[in-house]
């Protein structure tokens, strides 16, 4: 069924403000519809119960053949077509594959123009505004991203583990090897392709055995390893010293300028979430939790945060 906003049907898009270096600053693809007679950017609908990630990447590839690495959010374009009110979630995009341009049914023409041709040539204000809003911040980016793993089985009562000695429940054996169930798998798998999105990160990971599934499928299809990180375990009740040790390995993570995914806990993100912002000087906006397989994406540029997103699995 279609979204609705007071009561007019939404129509979900996706498209990209695709950029590759160029001799005098960014250049940009537009793309010319011959339907239409225009220029604009490569997007279109997304298919029913797909992810606005997962939509862009493919709208990208079937209209231009490139393959691109999503970097900032840009604002998002709402307008009215026939049939209801359409609204297109845009980002920034870094061409990383190439190959030669075939026409097809929606594009016949990709140019390749650096930013003041571009203005020129495109045809919506819009489109414009757009361009503007790439060149006020830094184009290349670099993620950090921060996951929920994915849904796993209930605990039993003899993985809560017991009394630990400063005064909390210490997580037992059985809780860090806890499987995913059937749809925490699920997702795991379907995250892989959400987070490729994003391009090649390293891959740092709670050891519990519920956060090494869910992105074992994700490092498998971008060739990563999977990096044990004992610090984001789940800390015991009131234990200072292990969430000292989380957020330290966080903020560097974040900080170090090597594209980074860490898979942890509801219990211990906010921790993780808070040295990640501050490292990279900024205060934490109001968040809600993220859910199981929930991820939030944080890009940045010189150490400084340039934009922040949160993406659900389910989209």
């Amino acid at each position: 069924m279609p979204d609705r906003r007071g009561g007019d049907p939404v129509i979900r898009a996706a498209g990209a403000v695709v950029w590759r270096p160029g001799a005098l600053g960014p250049e940009v693809a537009v793309v010319h519809r011959p339907k239409y007679h225009d220029w604009s950017y490569p997007k279109g609908k997304c298919l029913p119960d797909e992810h606005v990630l997962a939509a862009v990447v493919r709208e990208v590839r079937e209209e231009t053949g490139l393959g691109i690495m999503l970097g900032r959010p840009l604002t998002r374009s709402v307008y009215q077509v026939n049939g209801g009110t359409k609204e297109v979630s845009y980002w920034a995009a870094q061409c990383v594959r190439a190959p030669p341009f075939a026409p097809n049914q929606e594009v016949d023409r990709v140019d390749w123009l650096p930013v003041p041709q571009a203005r020129q040539l495109l045809t919506y204000p819009r489109d414009v505004a757009l361009l503007d809003e790439l060149g006020s911040a830094p184009v290349r980016t670099v993620p950090f991203i921060l996951l929920r793993h994915a849904a796993a089985g209930r605990k039993s009562s003899g993985s809560r583990g017991g009394r630990g000695g400063r005064g909390g429940r210490v997580a037992g054996a059985g809780d860090l090897t806890r499987p995913l169930d059937r749809r925490g798998a699920e997702d795991a798998q379907r995250l892989a392709g959400l987070l490729a999105s994003y391009g090649r990160c390293r891959v740092l990971s709670s050891p519990a055995e519920r956060c090494l599934a869910t992105v074992r499928p994700y490092a498998a299809a971008v060739g990563a390893a999977v990096e044990v990180e004992p610090a984001f375990t789940v800390p015991p009740a009131g234990d200072g010293e292990l969430s000292g040790q989380a957020a330290q390995r966080a903020a560097a993570a974040a900080a170090s300028g090597v594209p980074t995914l860490v898979c942890a806990h509801r219990e211990n993100l906010p921790v993780l979430t808070g040295a990640a912002f501050a490292v990279l000087g900024a205060a934490v906006p109001p968040l809600r939790p993220l859910r199981k397989s929930g991820f939030l994406v944080l890009q940045s540029a010189g150490g400084a945060l340039v934009s922040s997103e949160r993406h659900d699995v389910a989209g």
